[in-house]
């Protein structure tokens, strides 16, 4: 006689396997290396990971957490569909945002939050045999601060990123905290303005005596965010301009979306920008499009 334990876990097998749900959850990583920022880190491993997975940095916002910004985006259920692997990090400072202030962070292999997270991504790879090649970046508000503080500070690690209301790199240089609002409302609220070419040498700065290829830049703003004001778009799309050495080529409107603008510079595959009208603060992420500018899904 099958007891009824068994045949619990026998019903719970077949269900299993007919709806086809993933065993695969969030974990947690206690010892991936030098942790200079004092991060956690957390990590979905599909059940089904591709021959040298892809490996996505997915970043929160202020007050947010590993966790929860798994929670509030599709990046893992698609990682069941494409075989990629997520690493969703979490600040443990200042309400939980991201270092994007210190020169530490600021720095190839200066310390701090970004070197934290460039530890994780090492540690990935070498555990699950990933493509160094196709490490991406993406992050909302202080999230999306920290994927441009990434790809400024270690472009020989990433090849791409897609920031969701954030501001430049080096905006918050030399602020005494890390929230965007308390830290410099001078930023926040868009009044740091300089040229495209002083922005472009903040970003080269973060690596002196780079002379490869920085990653491709996917930038996301609403109009209507008055947490961090739309210059902040602007600006964003004058250091990558001049990072990448290309200007305007068209706008395309009601994409992908309605409301939203897609402008293009140069050949679009260096840097394109959504200007999302009557969105506030953070635009939701497209993850259909980013996994796309990722080069992982059509």
């Amino acid at each position: 006689m099958i007891s009824l334990p068994l045949l619990t876990y026998g019903a719970a097998v077949l269900t299993s396997l007919v709806c086809g749900t993933s065993a695969a959850s969030l974990v947690q990583v206690k010892d991936f290396g030098a942790n200079p920022g004092n991060a956690n880190m957390y990590i979905y491993v599909p059940d089904k990971v591709a021959a040298n997975p892809a490996i996505i940095v997915a970043l929160h916002y202020c007050g947010g957490t590993a966790t929860a910004y798994y929670r509030q985006n599709n990046f893992a259920s698609q990682a069941d569909k494409y075989g990629y692997i997520v690493i969703y990090p979490s600040a443990t400072h200042d309400n939980n945002c991201w270092d994007a202030a210190t020169t530490a962070t600021l720095t190839h292999n200066g310390g701090s939050d970004s070197l934290s997270i460039v530890n994780m991504v090492k540690y990935t790879l070498a555990k699950y045999n990933g493509d160094s090649k196709r490490v991406f970046a993406t992050g909302s508000s202080s999230g999306a601060i920290m994927t441009n503080v990434l790809a400024g500070a270690y472009p020989d690690v990433f090849a791409a990123g897609a920031p969701f209301s954030g501001m430049p790199y080096g905006c918050l240089a030399g602020s005494p905290g890390s929230s965007p609002q308390s830290a410099d409302p001078i930023c926040a609220n868009g009044q740091k303005i300089y040229t495209a070419e002083k922005w472009g040498d903040l970003v080269r700065s973060g690596y002196p005596g780079y002379n490869g290829s920085y990653p491709k830049m996917q930038i996301w703003f609403g109009t209507a965010d008055y947490v961090l004001k739309y210059q902040n778009f602007v600006e964003q799309v004058k250091q990558w301009s001049n990072v990448f050495g290309v200007s305007l080529t068209k706008n395309v409107t009601d994409t992908p979306k309605k409301g939203y603008t897609k402008m293009i510079f140069g050949e679009g595959d260096k840097l394109v920008a959504y200007s999302a009208a009557g969105v506030g603060h953070f635009v939701p992420t497209d993850e259909s499009s980013v996994l796309s500018w990722f080069g992982i899904a059509p």
